[in-house]
């Protein structure tokens, strides 16, 4: 008698945890000969909303981390990444990519996370400044992170894509609901698995599977959202998030880039998810009113 497969269903990560979609919907995904190698869920707006709940329940925390705190962390989810990169290898062969490609985005993604965990004690000092006023105060301007941000994440990269765009904005203090991309879903389920046993807090990162074209207005339209990221190709769909981002004046950004390439991990995507605060402090101004030293 001819084994069946127990194929694995996929579901989504929200605030830490596995739930199935709530909608109860999934989709197959196919290998290259039709061969059905997965089920994973096609979530839904309310989804979306329980993730966006669950990323700013999450946000006091992680923005209140110390930088070297977060740093720590970026650098074990590396660490954890490195432990089973043969099954990340083996998920994107198995979704079409040749081994030797796979190789080199699992390993471009370590090292991604590396990158951006060196930068999170770094990017303050950077684009932080004094700065000069004809005045009696002190002026200092600092970047803190804008709170949550939803991201619908590359189509066309199943790895190195969603951990590109994640990492900055993690880094910065942030929190994030991520679309991941719909032919390549796999490794963002694993790599939430990889987060929810890593030192990171549940709710920090949310992976929702499914599709851009039933969620990308609500990824745009909610009202608790701060900002939003498209990272596709589609140019109707990124007229309308630019459109709906309006509704509450959030930040509109289109990383639509070769993660393949170094120039595309730098640290002004951190800065592009950062607010300047800038502090007055008044000071006594020495030689006026008598004073003496």
């Amino acid at each position: 008698m001819a084994r069946l497969n127990v194929l694995k269903t996929y579901k989504i990560y929200i605030g830490g945890q596995f739930p199935r979609t709530e909608s109860g919907r999934y989709y197959e995904l196919l290998n290259k000969k039709g061969e059905t190698i997965a089920n994973v869920c096609l979530s839904s707006r309310k989804d979306f909303r329980n993730a966006v709940v669950a990323a700013r329940s999450a946000f006091a925390g992680w923005s209140g981390k110390s930088a070297f705190n977060r740093s720590q962390i970026l650098y074990r989810i590396a660490e954890m990444l490195e432990g089973r990169k043969s099954q990340f290898v083996e998920e994107l062969v198995l979704q079409g990519l040749t081994k030797v490609a796979a190789d080199k985005e699992v390993l471009q993604s370590i090292d991604r996370l590396v990158h951006y965990a060196g930068w999170c004690d770094k990017y303050s000092a950077l684009f932080s400044s004094v700065n000069p006023v004809a005045s009696s105060h002190f002026n200092f301007s600092v970047p803190e992170p804008t709170g949550v941000v939803s991201v619908i994440a590359p189509e066309n990269s199943g790895l190195l894509g969603l951990v590109s765009v994640i990492a900055p904005i993690i880094c910065g203090g942030n929190t994030c609901v991520v679309l991941a991309s719909n032919s390549l879903p796999l490794s963002s389920i694993t790599l939430a698995e990889v987060l929810a046993t890593s030192d990171l807090p549940g709710g920090v990162v949310n992976i929702l599977t499914g599709t851009s074209k039933e969620l990308h207005s609500h990824f745009s339209s909610h009202m608790d959202v701060n900002a939003v990221i498209y990272c596709r190709e589609n140019k109707e769909e990124a007229k309308i998030i630019s459109e709906n981002a309006s509704l509450n004046v959030k930040r509109s950004f289109n990383w639509n880039k070769d993660w393949n390439k170094e120039e595309n991990q730098n640290p002004y995507l951190i800065l592009d998810l950062q607010e300047i605060k800038t502090t007055w402090h008044p000071i006594e101004n020495i030689g006026i009113g008598g004073a003496k030293y």
